[in-house]
This record gives C-alpha cells, structure tokens and sequence, in this order.
C-alpha cells in the first residue's frame, strides 16, 4: 500500500477500505445499521445498480493506482444493504454499500458465529507460535507492528513471536533492502530486533536504528550478502518477468510459509499454524489474542496494555477514529 505506488492514501479514516481495495484484509471489520437510521433512509434508496455503481466509482476515483481499475461483477440486497462483487485485476471482492449509496462497509460480520471464530479460530499449545507477516514499508504492517511490540516484550519468553514478510514487495528495492536488513537481525542479533522495530516503526530511518540499537553492521552485512544470494533477491528484482503481475518483485525469504498458510498481504497474522484476527490493532488486542493460544495463560497475560490504535505508516500518535477497528491486509 505505497501512498505514491498504489493508493491514495490521503485519507486516514478510510484505511479500512483501501486495506480491502488491496485485497490483503486479515480480519474484519464490524457493521451495523440502527433501525431508526434504516427506516429514515429507505424512502431514500438508490436502486441495486445505481449504489453499487456510486460505490465502485468511489473506489476507482479515490483509491486506485493510473491504470488500475475496480469492475462490478454483481449486486444483491442482503440484510437491509446491497451486497457487491467486483474485481481489480485478477482479484475479486464482496463488500456491501447502504441503500443511499452513502456508505460503504469493508465486510460483514455474522455475529451469530463471531463468538465461535473466535473462540476456536486457532488451536492452543503450551508455547505458542506467533507470526505477522508484513512489508516492512506497509503502512498498515508498520500500523500492526506497532501493536504487536508492547505484546512481544511482555510475552516474549513465554511465546516464540517473530516478523516474517510478505513474498512480494510493493515499496520498491528500499523495501525489499529493508525486509532483508530485519530478517538477518533476527537470524543472528535477535535479542536487538525489539529495539532496533522499535525506532524504525518510528523514525523510518534504519542508519539511525542500526546506531540506535547496536546492530553489530560487520555480522549484518554478511548475512545480507549469504540471504540475498540464497533465496536469490537482487536477481529477481533485476529480472522483471519474475515480478507479480509484472510490477512487483518477489521476495522469497518466506515464501514457503507464506504459500503454507495462504498468506496474500500485509499485515496477516497466523497463530499456531492459523490466519488469526484481532478485534482491533492495539497492544492489547494483540495480547489477547497471542494469550488466547496458550494452554495455560501465562501471570503475564493478567497485565493490561494500551486499547489505543497507532497510525498507519511510520510515526507516532494514535487513531482517534479507530480505537477498536478490524484488522486489514496490505
């Protein structure tokens, strides 16, 4: 989700839509009508063809990419909306729009089964495994990271936790530079990993976050040289017909997990073999969620952390409008 390479990104409170317009949502995003709002607006409906249209002119205007484009497949009415299908490239989407052709809703939530997704999304263990898969540039990754590093600190001797990447870049070669540059940190310099994610999610500037957290560069740069020539990087980069979809290169240094567990965009989170979601993208959903895993729970996971969701994209600051948001992809 690059602000200049794919999306317009100008508009923060609308994240939730461009995470689904990507097609990398990892969970969902919570929906309802007040009935009084739905009796109030139904004199005001657009018929099927005519909202689904406002909402698909919506996506291509605001959120795509020059020469990207979102098509409607289909339009039904479902519990009071209108239920879309359309497709951007080879990818298709279900969301839903009001009646008024108002609003548009990332996806629906059957409530009537949220408590047994949740419940028996994932298995539990002993020493639970913990993975978020990100692009190192992603906003909404950086967005996830950010939660997941007050959770990885408090539980990090209890539960193997671990950043993994995405096997294709969409940030150009700084990301494809960067996911190298923090695999190889935690391959070998790992107890500094939580230092160095910690100023980079921030700063955005590795050279200060190398200095910052010790990062031994000699031991560094020889495991950048042996990765890069293993899972062959700068070769697929240089060579554009191994590109997805001829425009983002791959990025193969967990490609077999990403291929294990359906992984499609950033973030994704996967819990003990399993595609996890959270109730939203805060240090405390996230330990929740990890302590959900364990046989038994952990004293730690008695301690409350922070419920407030960070920015997208590097920086500080929190989300004032999104304190309890859904989990999306890319």
């Amino acid at each position: 989700m690059n602000l200049k390479d794919f999306l317009d990104t100008k508009s923060i409170h609308i994240t939730a839509i461009l995470a689904l317009v990507v097609g990398l949502l990892i969970g969902v995003g919570a929906m309802y009508i007040y009935q009084n709002q739905y009796k109030k607006t139904i004199t005001e409906s657009l018929s099927p063809q005519a909202a689904a249209q406002k909402a698909i002119d919506f996506i291509n205007k605001n959120m795509l990419k020059e020469g990207v484009s979102a098509s409607l497949i289909d339009v039904v009415e479902k519990s009071g909306l209108y239920k879309i299908k359309f497709q951007i490239e080879n990818q298709k989407f279900e969301s839903y729009v009001s009646k008024d052709g108002e609003l548009l809703f990332v996806q629906g939530v059957n409530m009537g089964r949220e408590e047994k997704t949740r419940s028996e999304g994932y298995s539990k263990r002993d020493v639970p495994d913990v993975k978020l898969f990100v692009m190192s540039y992603c906003p909404f990754g950086l967005q996830a990271q950010k939660a997941l590093l007050p959770a990885y600190n408090l539980l990090k001797d209890k539960a193997n936790i671990g950043i993994y990447f995405v096997n294709y870049a969409m940030h150009g070669k700084k990301e494809i530079d960067e996911n190298l540059r923090q695999y190889c940190i935690q391959k070998d310099q790992k107890e500094k990993y939580s230092e160095y994610l910690s100023c980079f999610v921030k700063e955005g500037d590795f050279e200060k976050c190398l200095s910052y957290a010790g990062i031994d560069q000699d031991k560094l740069s020889d495991c950048i040289s042996a990765a890069d020539k293993k899972y062959k990087i700068t070769q697929s980069y240089n060579d554009k017909s191994t590109w997805l979809n001829g425009r983002f290169p791959p990025f193969a240094v967990h490609d077999d997990l990403n291929k294990k567990y359906g992984v499609q965009g950033s973030p994704t989170l996967v819990i003990n073999d399993r595609i996890a979601s959270v109730s939203s993208r805060s240090p405390e959903a996230f330990k929740e969620a990890i302590c959900n895993a364990f046989n038994t729970p952990p004293q730690e996971c008695s301690q409350k952390l922070s419920d407030k969701v960070a920015l997208p994209g590097f920086g500080g600051g929190e989300d004032e409008n999104s304190s309890s948001g859904g989990e999306g992809k890319k």
